[in-house]
């Protein structure tokens, strides 16, 4: 009697073809007996998981504050990244006190440390794990080794680095990340690296201020980008020498930070910039003259409310109604310039303010004012649009130019 191995044999090549078959079959029952196996033991785990969880919420202000020693929990790996995750998420929501008690705890357990040594020691995936966590405790000690993760031949890595410090939010953490671009130059995408560094400057701005000296190419101009943030009155002397400057994020940083400078010189220099070929180098120096609160501002505002960008007279708008002036001649020299768009603009930030009653009152009873110019003030307040004999200036040239946001 012939065997099964001799009677394949005569089949010829359909013996490969069922062959194939067969391997076929036993290679998709393998794999679909691997993914009911993975997802029954996913489902154990994670069942696993939220019933520790419970046990632990149950005793969480006892397990942080060391009423439970550390020790119950810390060797334990399943244990110890439970504790850790929950502490890292209330982090996210918790007020100041409550920070503060969670840094304590995760201090006072070793997990900083912990992941201090990973972020130094580990590669890869492992690196980047302990990285953001470290970033996300927010721990000054984790500075270091977040920084020495900057220099890491990964992209992936180093953004894990620049985020955390980022997350720090203090100078320290600024004076890593300056000192590592000024070494490598820019060597991730600008956006993360310019968020970062307004979150670690806001505090101390003028750390900026060398870099932004030195640095050449599009890294000055993300540093420009951030010291136009971050800037603020106490750097008005520092940042003249920007004032002139060929990037334009450098020259509305100098406007901004003119604010609140009482000096002739940044009076004459606001007034400059608010002619700049550049919209938001207008917007800062109109908003920077509306701080001053000087009527000396005001024919420079009366030129930024019929600017062609919609944020400048807005901006421009909003200041001359906060002017310590006689509201209503302001609103005359407003009416004088014709212009529908900037009308618009000062009316919407006369009814923002609600001071549409008090700019009535004071042109009915407004002394230098004839009775004449009351009526037309009036109508042209109430209409809320010049009259029909007075065709407001057209917008398309400046359409053409304008840079709208």
């Amino acid at each position: 009697m012939a065997s099964i191995f001799e009677k394949l044999w005569r089949l010829g090549p359909a013996a490969f073809v069922l062959k194939a078959i067969v391997a076929a079959i036993a290679a998709d029952g393998l794999l679909l007996a691997y993914i009911l196996l993975r997802r029954a033991y996913r489902k154990h785990y994670f069942a696993k998981r939220d019933a520790r969880v419970f046990e632990l919420r149950q005793k969480w202000d006892q397990l942080i504050s060391g009423e439970i020693p550390f020790g119950t929990w810390r060797k334990n790996t399943f244990d110890r990244r439970i504790v850790e995750a929950i502490a890292l998420d209330t982090f996210e929501a918790a007020g100041p006190e409550e920070s503060a008690r969670l840094l304590k705890f995760l201090r006072f357990s070793g997990l900083i440390e912990k992941r201090i040594f990973e972020a130094r020691r580990l590669t890869g995936w492992r690196r980047m794990r302990a990285l953001v966590a470290l970033g996300r405790t927010r721990a000054p000690e984790g500075i270091s080794a977040l920084a020495e993760g900057l220099r890491d031949r990964s992209l992936d890595i180093r953004l894990a680095a620049l985020r955390g410090l980022g997350r720090m939010a203090c100078p320290q953490a600024a004076e890593e990340i300056l000192a590592w671009v000024g070494e490598v130059g820019l060597s991730v995408p600008a956006l993360p690296l310019q968020s970062a560094l307004i979150q670690c400057c806001a505090e101390r701005p003028q750390l900026l201020l060398p870099y932004v000296q030195h640095a050449e190419g599009h890294l000055r101009e993300i540093l420009g980008r951030v010291l136009g943030e971050v800037a603020t009155p106490s750097l008005g002397l520092d940042l003249l020498q920007f004032v002139g400057d060929d990037l334009d994020e450098l020259r509305a940083a100098a406007a901004r930070a003119m604010s609140h400078t009482k000096s002739g010189l940044a009076f004459d220099l606001l007034n400059e910039l608010a002619r700049d070929p550049i919209w938001f180098v207008r917007l800062r120096a109109i908003v920077s003259l509306g701080k001053l609160s000087d009527p000396r501002a005001i024919p420079s505002l009366l030129r930024g409310l019929t600017d062609s960008n919609r944020l400048v007279r807005l901006r421009a708008a909003e200041a001359l109604i906060e002017l310590k002036t006689d509201l209503a001649l302001v609103f005359a020299q407003v009416v004088q310039t014709r212009d529908r768009y900037g009308l618009h603009a000062f009316l919407t930030a006369l009814e923002n303010a609600d001071l549409r009653g008090k700019l009535e009152g004071e042109i009915q009873a407004g002394a230098k004012i004839t009775n004449e110019e009351k009526d037309h003030l009036l109508k042209v307040l109430q209409a809320g649009a010049l009259p029909a004999e007075e065709p407001p200036k057209t917008e398309e040239a400046r359409d053409k130019a304008a840079v709208l946001p």
